[in-house]
């Protein structure tokens, strides 16, 4: 129990405003409460005193409460809980972040900061934590597990080993291990994985994995080396296995075609498990103001047929159940009053929220201003000089004449190793027609900014470039495109904005998404955020052919993850997710 409801008194106050003693600070009345313990929907009222629910009662029962909100012909339930999520996708800071997504429904979200901690190490996540205090939105901050994601094949910003997890798991406000991306070395026992997880076991805190594509021995092997919950699921009979394994499953919105799959999974269960919960995981910035997080993912659950009390369960109770919070997930006298009143069932549509007892949001709208930044945020964070088209030019060695034979990266989702064969030119490598550039540029001042490069198939036929300081996991700065020119002048945009995005053409910048904060966040208005970053994707259809359209960031965004199997340019160069290799250079 959170130390505000251990208060004595205002337990007090709650038993005498239960017995008819007192008047509730605010009365919810008319409504159906949603009860997701039991399944049913009851015609009830909720009295509330401070943060508490006080009572759950017959329909005009009681009418005497210093505020009284009408909520006839419509329903009470719970406020949603994000089980897994980066505020950092969203690229607004934790208090735009709050004021888009409390009106929404959602009033707990469980932060991975793992970006900030690439880029910034043990301060990011502190800044994280004090960023998020004094919010009506509840962070609950877990502790980035595997920076940099892949060691020795790219550098992060800073790196977080076993002792760095032990001081963070000290951190009262670290609720537990985040999601531990590096697969590999947890079967294989490497030894930083063992004392990452290690540590998050020793501390009776939670422990969260990220089990994309295992199965079988793997998977049971995952799970009995501590890890408690998967996102990363890749079909419906994948979420049945990991259920099965024992997992907590956080089914996550950020992948919707997987939806319909996962319902039908679902349906051939005697009931929805308790170990199901919910996540947004990444959202970017046009979709989270203007289709949601959390009550996308459940519209489109109970569009694909799942019952919606069983959906809203998710996303409540069984979410606070797997976070140890007996205050958060029900609607019922001594929990915590973070309470959402829908219009209906079938779409829907938040029409209030409450937040620890106070009304804070309707319509879509915050009530109240939020509080302004508690600490200055961390800017500066590029350190890097002007480029120079020359930069992104691929040198040969001296001596080489005519043609010159090249890695090159194949595929923008799947990506396969292959080969071409460049005409050289004055001592640099002319792509054939077929291909592009990519080039990665070490930005946290812990080696020389040379731009490492290497071609790309399969990535469409461009006429400009895009660069972006916004580049998993370790968030270098990366640039794409064919001509010199265009990929200088969208690097140097950033450079000198402090990070973000940017798409030039023809030499010049047409627009650019300013991040300043770590290279990943803006300040601005989520709408400013939103049309900016809405901006930007439509200039990069005039630059690119995009096939298919997914490839507009998501892969642009993920080109340099390095954990991942197959080949990836990394700030280190040329890298092997599968085999481990480093190729400083393209050229074979």
């Amino acid at each position: 129990m959170t130390s505000d409801l251990a208060d004595r008194s205002l337990r007090a106050r709650a038993v005498a405003a239960a017995r008819g003693q007192a008047r509730f600070d605010l009365l919810l009345e008319g409504g159906t409460v949603v009860d997701v313990a039991t399944g049913e929907l009851r015609e009830a009222d909720v009295g509330i005193i401070g943060p508490l629910i006080a009572s759950v009662h017959p329909r005009g029962a009681r009418t005497d409460a210093a505020s009284r909100l009408d909520c006839t012909g419509r329903f009470i339930a719970p406020g949603f809980i994000d089980m897994h999520m980066h505020v950092e996708s969203s690229m607004m800071v934790p208090r735009t972040y709050a004021q888009t997504v409390v009106p929404q429904g959602t009033t707990t979200a469980v932060w991975d900061p793992h970006e900030l901690a690439n880029v910034l190490g043990l301060e990011g996540v502190r800044w994280a934590i004090a960023a998020s205090r004094g919010l009506p939105l509840r962070f609950v901050v877990l502790a980035p597990s595997c920076v940099p994601s892949a060691p020795g094949l790219e550098l992060a910003g800073a790196e977080i080993g076993g002792e760095e997890m032990r001081e963070m798991l000290s951190w009262p406000e670290i609720a537990g291990v985040a999601e531990v991306m590096d697969m590999r070395g947890v079967l294989e026992g490497s030894g930083r994985m063992r004392a990452v997880v290690g540590e998050g076991l020793a501390s009776g805190k939670l422990v969260c994995g990220h089990a994309r594509s295992l199965a079988g021995a793997d998977l049971q092997a995952f799970a009995a080396a501590g890890i408690g919950s998967d996102h990363e699921l890749v079909s419906g009979e994948d979420l049945l296995a990991k259920l099965r394994a024992g997992f907590t499953v956080e089914l996550r919105g950020s992948h919707p075609y997987l939806l319909p799959e996962c319902v039908a999974a679902l349906r051939t269960l005697p009931l929805v498990p308790q170990t199901l919960t919910l996540c947004t995981d990444d959202v970017f910035p046009d979709d989270l103001v203007a289709k949601g997080g959390m009550i996308a993912l459940l519209r489109l659950l109970v569009e694909h047929g799942l019952d919606p009390v069983q959906a809203l369960r998710c996303a409540t109770l069984n979410a606070a159940m797997r976070l140890g919070r007996a205050d958060l997930g029900l609607v019922a006298a001594g929990r915590r009053a973070d309470l959402v009143v829908l219009e209906d069932l079938s779409n829907l549509a938040v029409a209030h929220t409450i937040a620890s007892g106070r009304h804070v949001a309707i319509d879509g709208a915050m009530l109240e201003d939020l509080p302004g930044e508690a600490v200055p945020a961390p800017t500066g964070t590029v350190r890097v000089s002007r480029l120079e088209a020359a930069d992104f030019i691929i040198r040969v060695p001296e001596g080489c004449n005519g043609q010159v034979p090249l890695r090159v990266v194949q595929g923008a989702r799947f990506t396969r190793w292959a080969e071409a064969v460049a005409r050289v030119e004055n001592g640099r490598a002319v792509l054939p027609p077929e291909l592009s550039l990519m080039a990665v540029v070490h930005r946290h001042g812990r080696r020389p900014p040379v731009p490492a490069l290497a071609p790309l198939g399969d990535w469409g036929c461009w006429r400009g470039a895009i660069a972006t300081t916004v580049s998993h996991d370790s968030h270098n700065l990366a640039v794409f495109g064919r001509e010199p020119a265009d990929m200088a002048a969208a690097a140097n945009a950033l450079i000198e904005s402090g990070g973000g995005m940017a798409v030039a053409r023809e030499g010049r910048v047409i627009a650019h998404l300013r991040l300043p904060v770590a290279g990943l966040l803006s300040q601005e208005a989520p709408e400013k955020v939103a049309a900016a970053f809405a901006a930007l994707k439509q200039a990069a259809d005039e630059v690119g052919d995009w096939k298919p359209p997914y490839r507009v960031f998501k892969a642009i965004v993920g080109a340099s993850l390095a954990c991942n199997a197959g080949p990836h340019l990394t700030d280190l160069g040329l890298t092997d997710g599968t085999t481990g290799e480093v190729f400083v250079s393209a050229v074979l």
